[in-house]
């Protein structure tokens, strides 16, 4: 990452209709957490469920657009809509500031 370059923010949202299952979902990030320790270029990634709204929403802060545009291509999405059963809505946003109270 060169300084100055802004972090990049991913929300991947999976919206259901009436056949949301949460403990699917919890499932799906069950199995796929350990795959992104220490994955190159990813700061963080939080999982979420949101049963009043069946949906699920990951959301990812990399280093890059570049390391996000090349982890989010058409093989990823088809492998993620075949565990969540659903095609995930993507939306890419600039990081103004990020607080992080446990790294104190």
């Amino acid at each position: 990452m060169k300084k100055g370059d802004p972090m990049i923010g991913v929300f991947v949202r999976f919206c259901y209709a009436d056949d949301f299952d949460a403990n699917a979902v919890q499932a799906v990030a069950d199995n796929a957490h350990a795959r992104f320790k220490g994955m190159p270029q990813l700061r963080f990634k939080a999982f979420t469920i949101n049963p009043e709204k069946r949906e699920a929403v990951n959301f990812y802060i990399w280093e890059s657009m570049e390391a996000a545009r090349a982890f989010f291509n058409e093989a990823l999405l088809e492998r993620v809509t075949g565990h969540y059963k659903v095609r995930p809505i993507l939306e890419f946003v600039e990081i103004a500031a990020i607080v992080d109270n446990a790294a104190q």
